[in-house]
């Protein structure tokens, strides 16, 4: 399969009414902290607003929820492996993508035949602690030469300056959360990292 370069990560459905419109077309619904019927809603209405402008929704964490309203996509973090049944998703025609960070938890992770895989974070990272170091354009050549022809996220402390040595490095798909989410201006910010992983991915 392929990934459109540009992969935005939200916290909220109220960012897909903002940054949709301005072309984003593969974005992961990652949220937090919440109640079960709140992100139920949220699913519903991601999926609704992705469908109308022909973008991938992507699911984080909450597979059973998105199986029971029919998302096509979910990303699964390493934990999240020991609870999902991954065997009914793929039954369902649910693609898969999967957190790794290191070769222990790439190699469970190929097990499970995922659709993408993750590495992170590449660079440092502001936006969660991590256990991890980061891991380096020399990783994601790495990650690509073991997982190929899988589609391989780049995620963590990525900045548009930094594409090009990402892609020539191997990755398929950039992912960023804050230098978007936390921009002055977002949409503006989202268009400029459209436009750039475009370029950076030819």
């Amino acid at each position: 399969m392929k990934l459109d370069p540009f992969y935005l990560i939200v916290d909220d459905v109220s960012w897909l009414r903002r940054l949709l419109p301005v072309g984003v077309k593969l974005v992961q619904l990652r949220i937090k902290d919440r109640s079960d019927p709140e992100i139920r809603e949220q699913v519903v209405a991601a999926k609704s607003l992705c469908a109308r402008t022909g973008a991938c929704l992507i699911v984080n964490d909450y597979w059973q929820i998105a199986l029971d309203e029919g998302c096509g996509f979910v990303h699964l973090g390493q934990a999240d492996l020991d609870e999902a049944d991954v065997p009914a998703l793929k039954k369902a025609g649910v693609r898969i993508g999967i957190s790794t960070h290191s070769h222990e938890e790439l190699e469970r992770a190929l097990t499970f035949g995922p659709d993408y895989i993750a590495l992170g974070p590449v660079y440092p990272t502001t936006l969660k602690v991590m256990p991890w170091a980061p891991q380096g354009l020399e990783r994601i050549v790495e990650w690509k030469r073991l997982i190929a022809p899988i589609p391989l996220v780049a995620i963590g402390g990525l900045t548009v300056e930094r594409l090009p040595d990402v892609f020539k490095s191997g990755a398929n798909s950039a992912a960023v959360v804050s230098d978007v989410l936390r921009h002055a201006t977002p949409e503006l910010r989202a268009r400029e990292w459209i436009e750039a992983t475009r370029q950076a991915a030819k």
